[in-house]
């Protein structure tokens, strides 16, 4: 039998602006990369392996470009913000060296990865997976992507406020895992195609959101980003 059409329309994930360009950047996959900031690991009792990245996902129509509001996520109360770099992966990517992985980069962005941190404590704890703590709608904010070759990441200020505080605060060059290790290193184990985006990690400083809070985040050299939290779910 041969299937012409549908049963039905599923969500797709949106297009992300990029600057200069009326194209939007569509979205394929998104990986992200855990305690890649040791000061964040630290924060949360954890130790960084040195060994090698380890690597969670996200489903894409979990995705939302920033200057909106993202409604405060069902079961959990304690819902966290991580502000990271964001890769986006433009070019074929399959066991490439960390010397050729930057030929893989369309651009970078600001984004937050947002955690029910309460119900990844209590994953860790029974050692299953983090799925339910990381991978719900919303759980990921990016700004406008700016073209590599416009913005190379190195010890640039990554930061984030909430309601005006600092919350979070660190450098670039502080990750653990640099841009081209990562991206060498994730495609020995995926064949990365254009859509993809990695999160890179975030520095220290994660905390508890509610509803109404503001936050703003930021990359030096890269288009910040603002969401605000809404009423629960």
């Amino acid at each position: 039998m041969s299937l012409t059409r549908p049963l039905f329309s599923v969500p797709t994930a949106p297009l992300v602006p990029i600057h200069g360009r009326q194209e939007g950047f569509p979205i394929h996959r998104i990986f992200c990369v855990g305690r890649n900031y040791a000061a964040h690991a630290a924060e949360l009792g954890n130790t960084v392996d040195r060994v090698a990245p380890f690597y969670f996902t996200k489903p894409a129509t979990g995705l939302v470009i920033e200057g909106g509001a993202i409604a405060y996520p069902p079961g959990t109360e304690d819902y966290h913000h991580e502000i990271e770099l964001v890769i986006a992966i433009g070019a074929p990517a399959f066991r490439l060296s960390a010397d050729d992985a930057m030929e893989a980069v369309f651009g970078y962005a600001v984004g937050l990865d947002m955690t029910r941190r309460d119900l990844q404590n209590a994953m860790k704890e029974k050692q299953r997976p983090w799925d339910i703590a990381k991978a719900f709608e919303d759980s990921a904010v990016i700004g406008a992507i700016t073209a590599d070759g416009d913005f190379e990441p190195n010890s640039q200020r990554i930061s984030l406020t909430v309601n005006d505080g600092l919350r979070q605060e660190g450098h670039l060059n502080e990750m653990v895992w640099s841009v081209p290790e990562i991206i060498s290193h994730l495609s020995r184990y995926y064949h990365l195609t254009p859509g993809d985006l990695i999160f890179t990690g975030t520095p220290s400083g994660v905390g508890a959101l509610q509803p109404g809070d503001r936050l703003l985040g930021a990359v030096e050299g890269l288009s910040p980003i603002s969401v605000t939290i809404g009423p629960a779910a």
